[in-house]
């Protein structure tokens, strides 16, 4: 009998170690561990910025827009979305202090973003239009970087290693970094000069 409680014992704790192995926890936007800074991680980050420099944006919300979790967003919007831009995908929201919230979605071709600002009963205001311009992204090969970018990161972020980046239609460039086991994403001008260290997405894109 007591041999088969210890295999029992021995049986469950393997199933743990091996459950804990599996789930982990390990999210590629923040843990370089698990060594992947992918260009969706960058094209998220790149339609937060977009929804928040987005002229209509500081135009019709009010105050300071503060992230909101898909799962958190109003049925109305994720019905409108789901029915209006079918298998699109939400990459970011956000709310202002009047309780109007913006959204970024991927259509579904998986290459166009598009923004949309709903009203605070979750009712459909308007579209951004300048939204695609800033958060699309074609891939740039790192050796293809200029010089200006490479340098810079060299200097100021000695012994990080860059693994992505993106350009969108201004010619900024959206770069992924890993230093001291953290990814950052750094936005850089046309002309390679920095620009700003952006914020990284929270948690991945959910699909409709």
């Amino acid at each position: 009998m007591r041999r088969v409680v210890l295999l029992l014992v021995a049986s469950v704790g393997m199933w743990m170690v091996s459950c804990s192995k599996d789930n982990s926890g390990v999210n590629p936007a923040t843990d370089a561990s698990s060594d992947a800074v992918s260009l969706e991680t960058i094209s998220t980050t790149a339609a937060r910025f977009s929804v928040e420099s987005d002229s209509v944006t500081m135009h019709v919300c009010k105050g300071k827009l503060t992230e909101v979790a898909v799962a958190d967003l109003s049925p109305v919007i994720t019905a409108y979305i789901s029915t209006t831009y079918p298998s699109s995908t939400i990459k970011y929201a956000a709310a202002d202090q009047s309780g109007k919230t913006v959204v970024s979605i991927l259509l579904a071709d998986g290459t166009t973003p598009k923004g949309l600002i709903f009203n605070a009963d979750g009712t459909f205001k308007e579209e951004l239009t300048r939204v695609a311009h800033k958060a699309k992204l074609t891939e740039v090969a790192v050796a293809d970087l200029p010089a200006a970018v490479t340098s810079y990161i060299t200097t100021t972020y000695a012994g990080a290693e860059i693994k992505k980046a993106g350009t969108n239609a201004d010619g900024q460039y959206f770069v992924g970094i890993i230093i001291d086991s953290k990814v950052k994403i750094l936005l850089f001008n046309a002309d390679g000069t920095i620009n700003k260290e952006l914020e990284k997405p929270v948690k991945g894109p959910k699909r409709h």
